[in-house]
């Protein structure tokens, strides 16, 4: 059994009680939710656990071994409070940057960009709760390590977390190709939270209405998008080099 896969009710369950950090809880969608399932679900609710209702076939596909109808993914990392981190970092009189990622969920592509962040001395990562790349020892893998390092904050709704860093200081500054302004047009030395969005679609509508700020990274080739990680990198980048001149 992968060290990061849990099945079957009381398993999960004790593993929740326990508090370790669950990615995602898949439950089976005709499964009846009287008896056991009933207290996984209340303890799933407590701990704020992200459930998916899936047929029975998926979860037959993670493994073939009697699951009940529940599997969770135990996350390789123990998520921070996000009002916590933003404290801390203003206490010890630094200048937060924070990077938010909406639905970004390829695993290696969310270590690479960890890895990024952690080595230029962003303060935080920020995910929503549902959408988000599974973290497991795979990205742990790619970040080198650096996920047990930079703290990972995962949140209900990135709209509301957006709100919580505007009243905390920070602008929020979405990177969309859509944008008009060049990131190197934005003073980035002030309390600052980045949006990368997926690769697929970008930035959700929701949040590039709740932005104080969007810019993009400029282009010249035949090929009008980067890799969200390799466009993470740039944009962080250019917030430390404004912040050391």
């Amino acid at each position: 059994m992968s060290k990061d896969l849990v099945f079957g009710i009381r398993a999960v369950i004790e593993t929740i009680r326990a508090g370790k950090e669950i990615d995602k809880l898949l439950v089976q969608r005709d499964l009846s939710t009287a008896g056991n399932l009933a207290e996984l679900l209340q303890a799933a609710h407590e701990f704020n656990v992200p459930i998916s209702r899936v047929p029975k076939e998926r979860l037959d596909r993670v493994t073939r071994k009697n699951h009940q109808g529940v599997i969770a993914f135990v996350s390789a990392v123990n998520y921070a409070k996000l009002h916590n981190v933003i404290s801390d970092v203003y206490e010890r009189g630094l200048v937060p940057l924070i990077l938010i990622l909406d639905r970004v969920t390829d695993v290696r592509n969310f270590g690479a960009i960890a890895r990024t962040a952690e080595c230029a001395g962003a303060h935080a990562i920020v995910i929503p709760a549902k959408g988000a790349a599974q973290i497991n020892a795979d990205a742990v893998k790619t970040s080198s390590g650096a996920l047990n390092f930079i703290p990972v904050c995962r949140e209900e709704s990135l709209v509301r977390t957006v709100s919580f860093l505007q009243e905390s200081g920070l602008q929020v500054i979405g990177c969309t190709e859509k944008a008009e302004k060049l990131l190197y047009e934005v003073d980035l030395t002030v309390p600052t939270a980045i949006i990368m969005g997926s690769e697929e679609d970008g930035i959700t509508n929701e949040l590039i209405r709740k932005v104080d700020t969007l810019v993009k990274i400029p282009e010249a080739g035949q090929i009008s998008s980067l890799n969200v990680s390799v466009a993470a990198g740039v944009m962080i980048y250019e917030a430390i080099r404004q912040r050391l001149r």
